[in-house]
């Protein structure tokens, strides 16, 4: 019977709505004071469900310091301290734009190919504050 485990972490980051393809009156439309620069923070949280058999001997899914450094390296190192926009390449001017959306599917493909066989990534959520997250379940 397959079990889920949950893991949150969390990275402090900023970031900017802006396309560079558009106008600065188009952004301002489109995206309002998000638009504004430099930027503004968050203290983010990411949560990641992994599903796979549960392990009588080891009482778990899957190694749990195995799946804290997978985070540490694929989700905290990358973003923590990080201007998101101007700094992480896929999202720099003319990439995706780092909403939480694309930045749950960003994560999403770096963790799962980190994951060893047996385990799935479920769900990746990251969350902005306590009204804002997005799910990602899997990519295309």
């Amino acid at each position: 019977m397959p079990v889920s485990l949950t893991r949150t972490v969390g990275f402090h980051a900023w970031h900017r709505y802006w396309r560079a393809d558009w106008t600065p009156e188009q952004n301002r439309a489109a995206f309002g004071a998000l638009a504004d620069p430099p930027g503004h923070d968050h203290h983010y949280r990411c949560a990641v469900t992994v599903t796979g058999p549960f392990d009588p001997g080891m009482g778990a899914v899957i190694d749990l310091p195995l799946l804290d450094r997978i985070l540490a390296e694929e989700v905290v190192k990358p973003l923590d301290g990080r201007h998101i926009d101007r700094e992480v390449t896929e999202f720099q001017p003319g990439g995706a734009l780092p909403t939480c959306e694309a930045l749950a599917r960003w994560l999403f493909a770096r963790i799962v190919s980190r994951l060893p066989g047996g385990t799935t990534l479920s769900r990746v959520r990251v969350a902005e504050d306590d009204t804002l997250h997005a799910d990602c379940t899997g990519i295309d």
